[in-house]
């Protein structure tokens, strides 16, 4: 390529670790507003912190690290193993790490990108393989949800008390948000899909509308020759057999029914749970409703509708729903989102001087 990403021009000067303080303050403040709404002091006699409750939080963490085990064996099978396991490592950190400081609807797709460029695939084989990532994920929601919707009624699914409204209706917030959330979904899939299997150019013409966003725009230019580089790519991945996309879609079933197993195994440590699949259900339509958040990482939104959707779950007398809900969702969040935050403020900075630092080296064409 003649436009290169020179080390000088880093187009990911403008994230900050610094910015995690945004989603940990939006997190953290709607949880303590829902936890002192309705507090009642005999909640935490209604909580015991025993053997069960240590072993079911440990299966918890244990179930998004399979999650991330999940995204790196994927990253392997499509970069045809070009990326080792410890590359693989760094660039699910650094994905999470930016998914978690920007808005849902953006996430860390378009970065992407560049965190698997840098690590040494060429430009237009990475972006082949961040667009076939984003095709798997959406391809899970798009089978997951209707199939959810055959064997679980939409009352059970939508209905929050306090509502009587019922289950499919647009006056039913969740509803509305899980609706609005899969339609975006839906006709990006098929917007990619049709890149991917049909129409190469279309897709080089999505990548070439990413690279409008402003942390991107710099590097628009070397996006538009690494777009012949994504036509070929796209054909290669076009002519992968059967069993490579039974593979790639095998981890990413793995990666993501793994994360939506967390909050039962909260729920475990604490409660009986009489419908687990009612629970399971509940978190892929929630990760539905998170694409619509505005906020970072879907702060401040997710701790909402945790309360709200999961709370009347909860096996304990009503007037204690609530605030027990505001305490599990904020271990919830400690288990799948704050962890990313953490590691991706210690690893982000040290990587971009490794990566874009004097000594570092272009792997762009």
């Amino acid at each position: 390529m003649t436009n290169k990403l020179s080390s000088k021009k880093n187009p990911l000067r403008k994230l900050r670790s610094t910015r995690i303080i945004y989603p940990i303050i939006l997190g953290l403040g709607v949880v303590v507003f829902m936890f002192i709404r309705k507090f009642d002091p005999r909640l935490f006699s209604s909580i015991h912190f025993g053997q069960r409750a240590a072993l079911w939080t440990f299966i918890a963490i244990g179930l998004m690290a399979v999650r991330d085990i999940g995204y790196m064996i994927r990253l392997k099978i499509l970069s045809d193993k070009d990326l080792n396991w410890l590359q693989t490592f760094r660039i699910i950190m650094l994905w999470e790490f930016t998914s978690a400081i920007t808005p849902s609807a953006i996430g860390g797709t378009s970065v992407a990108i560049i965190f698997v460029n840098k690590e040494g695939v060429k430009l237009g084989k990475a972006s082949a393989i961040v667009m076939a990532t984003s095709f798997l994920d959406e391809l899970y929601f798009i089978f997951a949800f209707p199939v959810i919707l055959i064997f679980i009624s939409g009352h059970r699914l939508f209905h929050i008390e306090g509502f009587d409204g019922g289950g499919f209706t647009f006056a039913n917030e969740f509803f509305l948000f899980a609706i609005i959330g899969y339609a975006i979904k839906l006709i990006y899939t098929l917007a990619l899909s049709y890149g991917l299997f049909f129409n190469p150019r279309g897709l080089k013409w999505l990548l070439l509308w990413i690279f409008k966003l402003p942390i991107l725009r710099r590097w628009r230019s070397g996006a538009n020759e690494a777009g012949y580089d994504i036509i070929n790519s796209s054909i290669e991945l076009r002519k992968k057999p059967v069993s490579f996309w039974i593979k790639a879609f095998g981890a990413t079933i793995l990666s993501w029914t793994s994360r939506y197993w967390v909050i039962n195994a909260l729920f475990l440590a604490f409660f009986i749970v009489p419908d687990h699949f009612l629970v399971f259900a509940r978190q892929l339509v929630a990760w539905i409703m998170m694409l619509v958040s505005p906020t970072p990482g879907g702060s401040g939104f997710s701790e909402y509708v945790f309360v709200r959707y999961f709370g009347e779950l909860l096996q304990v007398s009503p007037e204690l729903k609530s605030s027990l809900a505001a305490v599990l969702a904020l271990l919830w969040r400690m288990i799948s989102y704050y962890p990313y935050l953490l590691i991706g403020s210690i690893l982000f900075p040290r990587w971009i001087r490794m990566k874009f630092g004097s000594g570092s080296t272009n792997t762009e064409t």
